[in-house]
């Protein structure tokens, strides 16, 4: 990149620098990818989620305050020597450069994340694991107040969270921790339906969904709601959108985020999709499931479908105004010729597509053509092949 000429090679930039670590989560939302990973809880104090494999093993502990602010320190103390480091190379303390070559060559993985996070700005956190609403409230309070003391460039702080949690604290605790710098919420929803959500062991019901999430709207941290399109299965659609479209309209997220349902061979669900219990829908059930969701919402809110998972990447804008775009391209897609639809869904999981659009490349499509084609002299079960390809981003 021209903006990096003549900088030294990135390891003559970290050689001498001493491992510094500190420790980090498993996980993330793609949402929070340029953030400073901070450990608050390990695991899920819940993890029994039959479609669920984060944190699934992993026995969930709470970290005390004084093991987190050890951690804010040590980000703190690799966040200062990328900085020495700038101004020894005569950067005058402007860090993107340097912390692109630590990102490149790190002497450990904490070193790698706050390069990462310096480079782009050095302004979100997200604090690890799965729920760290869960610490107690004067905790996360001084968490969150030191880690913004030690890190003041941070200006925005985000965490998971279960609308169980979120429903037993009350409108004042959260304002508190607002206050203290709690920007944003990430909650797995996943169906307003409360069949659906016994079936897969969700533990909330809807009224828990819709408690939780309307606290954390009212208390002005910013809320993004996560669903799972195709969870009801073929025997629960209709009434698991109808359902999550009511609940969603009852709490009027900042941000709905898609993350279709894909299934793990050592997951439990998996054992009732073979028995027959579970019967798993096809992409075209589940971009059908997806339009009778935006028909139903009522909200103003961010609609992001910005995994590799959902197979129509491009249904995403603001409602209400965007609703008729998003749905265009649910029709658009479902009017496509059957064999098109196919060669979609194969090139979207193969990794050549990412809109509707580059089905006209003739490179890509006659590339996942000839696979498709290859697929079907094998006489390979089509469904299968998508559902393995599917698993592959599980983590």
């Amino acid at each position: 990149m021209a903006e990096f000429e003549g900088l030294p090679k990135s390891y003559e930039i970290t050689r001498d620098l001493k491992s510094i670590s500190y420790e980090l989560g498993p996980s993330r939302p793609p949402s929070e990818a340029r953030s400073l990973l901070i450990r608050a809880t390990r695991g899920c104090p819940w993890h029994r989620c039959e479609f669920c494999s984060s944190h699934r093993t992993m026995k969930f502990e709470l970290r005390s305050v004084e093991e987190i602010k050890k951690d804010i320190e040590a980000a703190k103390a690799i966040t200062d020597k990328i900085n020495e480091k700038s101004w020894k190379l005569g950067y005058g303390g402007r860090c993107k450069e340097i912390a692109a070559s630590v990102y490149e060559n790190p002497p450990n993985e904490n070193f790698r994340n706050v390069a990462l996070w310096l480079y782009f700005g050095g302004e979100n956190a997200f604090l690890q694991d799965a729920n760290s609403l869960i610490m107690k409230t004067p905790d996360l309070t001084e968490v969150l107040r030191f880690l913004k003391e030690k890190l003041p460039t941070i200006s925005r702080v985000t965490s998971y969270a279960r609308s169980k949690t979120a429903s037993k604290k009350t409108l004042e605790e959260l304002k508190e921790l607002r206050d203290a710098g709690l920007s944003r919420l990430h909650i797995g929803l996943e169906s307003g339906s409360d069949s659906v959500l016994d079936f897969v062991r969700k533990g909330v019901t809807a009224d828990d969904h819709i408690t939780g999430g309307q606290k954390i709207v009212e208390s002005g941290i910013s809320l993004c709601e996560y669903i799972m399109p195709g969870l009801g299965g073929k025997q629960k659609s209709k009434e698991h959108m109808v359902e999550t479209a009511r609940v969603l309209n009852e709490i009027n997220p900042d941000f709905i985020r898609l993350r279709s349902l894909a299934i793990r061979e050592d997951l439990p669900l998996y054992k009732r999709l073979i028995s027959g219990e579970f019967q798993l829908q096809t992409d075209d059930e589940v971009v059908e499931e997806i339009g009778e969701l935006i028909q139903r919402l009522e909200v103003t809110s961010e609609f992001r479908s910005d995994h590799i998972e959902n197979l129509l990447q491009e249904v995403e804008g603001r409602l209400p105004e965007d609703k008729e775009k998003m749905l265009a391209v649910v029709s658009r897609y479902l009017a496509l010729p059957v064999e098109e639809r196919l060669n979609f869904q194969l090139g979207r999981r193969l990794g050549y597509y990412e809109g509707l659009d580059e089905l006209k490349d003739p490179y890509k499509h006659e590339r996942v053509e000839r696979t498709l084609n290859d697929i079907k002299s094998r006489s390979q079960d089509f469904e299968q092949v998508i559902f393995s390809l599917k698993r592959r981003f599980l983590v």
